[in-house]
């Protein structure tokens, strides 16, 4: 990339070092706070629903134990975790609005978008679709359990990262930090509330920016096993 900086060869545009700053930038906030924001979540609707929380635990423990930390290869043999990261990723979408460009005029389902028209995808209203998700607004992994439900896009009804050319590029360094960090965290560690906060519960509301995060932070006790 380096041989590149300073090129400009007939219509190339330069790619030069501030360019390259912001590209950089971007590309490794959005995987950071995008990973730690949906773990974050993960673990507000575990705290939230104990009872999952207790399946959750239940199949690390079975699978891996509290003597070796999770691997990569552990993932596809937790089939609840995969369901509660999923169900995390559907009520909670990183980046809840997803922006397109037209490059062409275009007609979808009788409606006309004119070439260059800016639009945004809804992914936060796809993943409420009371058709599609009985109960939307209910944190149920279980919902997952037996599916083929697919994070990679390949399903329009859950697309958390995007789909076609202009899926997430980050999108398997996220799907498996995300897996390793709640695996990690849920097999090492036992965790509640502190005792302030048991009969208000976890605050849920959410604050939009770059990323969708939680207006109060999650405050947790966490007891190693």
């Amino acid at each position: 990339m380096s041989l590149r900086l300073g090129a400009d060869d007939d219509n190339t545009a330069k790619l030069d070092r501030d360019t390259l700053r912001s590209l950089f930038t971007d590309l490794f906030s959005a995987r950071s706070d995008t990973s730690s924001s949906t773990v974050e979540w993960a673990m507000a609707e575990l705290l939230q629903n104990p009872t999952s929380m207790v399946k959750a635990c239940n199949e690390l423990a079975t699978v891996i134990g509290s003597r070796r930390n999770i691997e990569e290869s552990d993932i596809g043999r937790l089939p609840y975790l995969q369901a509660v990261v999923k169900e995390t990723f559907r009520l909670h979408p990183s980046v809840p609005l997803l922006p397109r460009r037209a490059p062409i005029d275009t007609k979808i389902m009788g409606y006309t978008i004119p070439k260059g028209c800016r639009m945004f995808i809804n992914v936060w209203a796809v993943s409420q679709d009371k058709e599609t998700w009985p109960e939307p607004e209910k944190f149920m992994p279980e919902r997952f359990l037996g599916k083929t439900v697919d994070l990679r896009g390949g399903d329009f009804d859950l697309i958390p990262f995007g789909g076609g050319r202009r899926i997430c590029p980050g999108m398997p360094l996220a799907i498996r930090m995300v897996h390793l960090l709640l695996g990690s965290l849920l097999n090492q560690f036992t965790w509640r509330l502190p005792v302030e906060f048991e009969g208000k519960g976890v605050g849920m509301d959410e604050k939009f920016g770059l990323t969708l995060i939680k207006v109060v932070p999650l405050c947790a006790m966490a007891t190693p096993i």
